[in-house]
């Protein structure tokens, strides 16, 4: 089940894509896609759902982020054998935490905003995991119950924040636009093997990065058990949990986004996404 929300930002509603590819409009089942809709019990009853009694949605809605109510997104960094390589970084022994505030997460189609002072705009294609049940000190066998679903992420960072002067990774992953959720949330009985998924995306139609999520040096469930170790991830968390290789600061030259450039990215089975990159105007 491909779950999803339409509309204007800030008044979402929320809808599923039938096996037809239409959208249809869930309100008058759920409020929003959101924590309370992502238990086990109400997934299966959307699913249960007769999908051609739902409103269609008109075509060319605006999509919004795939899931709402998030109250943290928790990424995990150097997560690719390959993206450590080309980093110049010895592969971590433990999974490497740091956060992007949930201000920055934004629509799978909207704009990338280069925030005031940007110099070194990057991209970072993410299988996004999306919390349904509360994680506390879960292991590893049952990390998989703990998921309602999965999501592309796009984890914008800005590497002079991130890196340069003081050097902390939460600024340069955190400005509005930086995080965009969606399509859809995949409901995770549509991902029997989450590290099997082709992860990809392109800048102005060139291939920048082109990988498989069987990469990762920490898997999904490894993950999911190790972060629960340190907080609570409560429904409607969502976990980016790395790129691969091929992101501007691995290149060199470094080919930093500029305003007017366009990123498309996807996951096989979890959909696309778009973006058009704006210089700041406020």
């Amino acid at each position: 089940m491909k779950l999803l929300r339409y509309g204007p930002p800030g008044h979402e509603r929320p809808g599923l894509l039938d096996k037809d590819g239409t959208i249809r409009d869930l309100s008058g089942v759920i409020s929003d896609v959101g924590p309370a809709a992502l238990s086990d019990e109400t997934l299966a009853t959307l699913r249960a759902l007769d999908t051609e009694r739902l409103a269609r949605v008109p075509d060319g809605t605006r999509i919004g982020p795939c899931v709402a109510g998030v109250s943290k997104v928790v990424c995990v960094g150097l997560n690719y054998r390959a993206h450590a390589a080309e980093s110049g970084l010895a592969e971590p022994k433990e999974p490497v935490l740091f956060m992007k505030a949930t201000t920055s997460i934004s629509g799978p189609n909207d704009p990338v905003i280069a925030p005031r002072d940007s110099t070194k705009l990057d991209w970072e294609v993410e299988l996004g995991v999306v919390i349904g049940r509360t994680a506390r000190y879960v292991d590893q066998a049952d990390a998989f119950d703990h998921i309602a679903g999965y999501c592309v992420v796009n984890d914008v960072s800005e590497r002079a924040f991130q890196i340069e002067s003081t050097g902390q990774w939460v600024k340069g992953k955190s400005a509005d636009s930086f995080c965009p959720l969606g399509p859809w949330l995949v409901t995770r009985d549509e991902v029997p093997d989450p590290q099997t998924l082709r992860l990809w995306l392109e800048v102005d139609g060139q291939p920048m990065q082109d990988s498989n999520t069987a990469d990762m040096i920490f898997s999904v469930a490894e993950v999911v058990s190790y972060i629960s170790r340190f907080m609570t991830l409560l429904p409607g968390d969502v976990i980016a949990t790395g790129t691969p290789q091929g992101v501007a600061l691995g290149r060199k030259p470094h080919p930093w986004l500029q305003p007017g450039q366009t990123m498309r990215l996807g996951i096989d089975g979890l959909g696309e996404q778009r973006q058009s990159v704006r210089a700041w105007e406020g």
